[in-house]
């Protein structure tokens, strides 16, 4: 049995920081890892995946991007240096190669068993991240074994794929990119789209996340959005890292043939049923950009000289056919693999603790959990709008790691 004030599960970027501000408190903490540092980005991620983000926002406590391209996109492999690099720098206290096993309440804190010997601690931080496990519908089981299923956690290339034509069920990052790759392959791709975030790669000669840091979307606060559990639950913006900056949205990859029907909503066999609210999905993504953009026009007009800056672009609003295919027989279509890019949730199933909702969701108020010194980091809008951004973990740790102090000092005083 060991002991630690503070046993912070998870060694990626939100583990990280977070140990990063402990030291600087001189809090002894332990970092928990399954595998290696940065193991999601290391193990989990498809091969042609960048940043979304532009380099020079990979921010994390005394540590930021030291290339020659600050307005590219990192590759996988450049993230895991740039995080494995940061475990290094700070001399992070981490166990890898450590799995787990359960988080139960003991007199004065915490016991975390692992595969590995047993922790005692007083307070607990989980930064083991909000995408451990494919969120698929229940209806996926209803497909015959001869169509093949994919998630983004086990796709990593068009190569893994069969010969045919291919579903794609999501229509934020992670699906438009995977259809738009898959399609470039020769295949027919079929793309349920439902509600979605669109956004330009670039706007008025700037990437677009440089507008929305300099206008403060991204460091918005939780306690300025009038529903938060909403604004946790809004899919991610249609945006990739390639390197020739395209916008990835239902327009563009329409134009290289990709099909877009209404959301999925069942499957019965091989026959697919679609939702008929596109238009309406459609039309408010629209104007959500709109808003947004209007927004950085304001701040240009407000703090910036105009005639630094390109006129503004006007875009096009979002078509597809219409009628949109209300069902689709995917045998007849020629679809032999289903993509299911439909989200992530956080794999807690080791904690034993009475501190989630009905829906499985942990009960926190801005990343402090319901039960007396459990901490959580890298939850969508946990504190911020930036929360699940590399740049957002230094920002949301701090502030966690100054009430983690205060309440260790309160305990002795």
């Amino acid at each position: 049995m060991r002991y630690a004030t503070t046993v912070i599960i998870g060694a990626g970027q939100a583990g990280l920081a977070m140990s990063k501000h402990l030291a600087e408190r001189s809090i002894d903490h332990v970092l928990i890892e399954r595998g290696e540092v940065a193991n999601s980005w290391r193990k989990e991620r498809w091969d042609s995946l960048r940043l979304l983000s532009p380099n020079w926002l990979s921010r994390l406590p005394g540590h930021e991007y030291q290339g020659d391209d600050p307005d590219g996109y990192m590759s996988m492999p450049q993230v895991v240096d740039f995080i494995s690099t940061y475990a290094e720098a700070i001399d992070a206290p981490v166990e890898t190669g450590t799995t787990v096993l359960s988080v139960i309440a003991i007199s004065g804190g915490y016991l975390v068993q692992t595969d590995r010997g047993d922790w005692k601690c007083r307070k607990l931080v989980l930064a083991s991240g909000a995408c451990n496990i494919a969120s698929v519908p229940s209806f996926a089981s209803h497909l015959p074994g001869d169509i093949l299923q994919f998630t983004p956690m086990n796709y990593r290339n068009p190569d893994q794929l069969p010969d045919g034509n291919v579903l794609v069920v999501g229509a934020s990052a992670t699906g438009v990119q995977l259809a738009s790759e898959i399609q470039r392959t020769g295949r027919q791709v079929t793309l349920c789209a439902s509600e979605h975030v669109r956004m330009p790669r670039s706007y008025r000669g700037r990437d677009i996340m440089y507008w929305m840091n300099a206008i403060g979307v991204l460091g918005m606060d939780y306690h300025q959005v009038d529903d938060i559990n909403r604004a946790r639950r809004v899919p991610s913006m249609q945006l990739a890292g390639s390197p020739e900056r395209r916008n990835y949205d239902l327009n563009s990859i329409a134009a290289e043939g990709v099909r877009i029907t209404g959301r999925l909503m069942s499957l019965d066999g091989t026959k697919a049923m679609f939702s008929g609210s596109l238009a309406n999905h459609c039309a408010l993504a629209d104007l959500k950009m709109k808003r947004l953009l209007n927004g950085v026009d304001g701040f240009i007009a407000r703090h910036l000289d105009a005639n630094d800056f390109p006129e503004a672009e006007e875009f096009v609003p979002t078509t597809f056919a219409s009628p949109p295919p209300l069902q689709l027989d995917l045998r007849a279509e020629g679809i032999r693999t289903v993509v299911w890019a439909t989200g992530y949730r956080p794999d807690y199933s080791w904690l034993h603790l009475p501190v989630f909702d009905r829906k499985g969701r942990i009960r926190h108020d801005g990343g402090i959990v319901d039960a007396n010194g459990v901490y959580v980091l890298g939850l969508p809008f946990l504190r911020r709008r930036k929360s699940t951004l590399i740049d957002g973990a230094g920002d949301d740790a701090a502030d966690l790691a100054r009430h983690l102090d205060a309440h260790l000092a309160c305990a002795a005083a």
